[in-house]
């Protein structure tokens, strides 16, 4: 399974929301918490090159927030990424077949 990790400020909604999408999943992450920590916030600086929480990271690939890693799992795309089986929703888009 890769390497997430999710940096992270105590008072931060999104990223409330980022980890439980993330334990809805199953998937376990490290979170760093940048409050108070100089060098956490250089670090997520340095490899976000963004000064807001969350910042998500999947192995090397730069997630982004949690708006952004929300988008990848409507779209399909986080779970490959996380190295889980993809959900498949129903296509909604599509009408049914008339069965009368």
């Amino acid at each position: 399974m890769p390497e997430v990790v999710i940096y992270t400020t105590n008072i931060c909604p999104y990223c409330v929301r980022a980890k439980a999408l993330l334990k809805r999943k199953g998937v376990s992450y490290e979170e760093r918490n940048i409050e108070g920590s100089r060098e956490l916030m250089k670090e997520m600086l340095q490899r976000s090159r963004r000064r807001t929480v969350p910042q998500i990271f999947i192995d090397d690939f730069h997630v982004g927030g949690y708006d952004d890693m929300a988008e990848l799992d409507m779209l399909g795309r986080l779970d490959p990424l996380l190295g889980l089986e993809p959900h498949l929703e129903p296509d909604v888009t599509q009408e049914e077949p008339d069965i009368t």
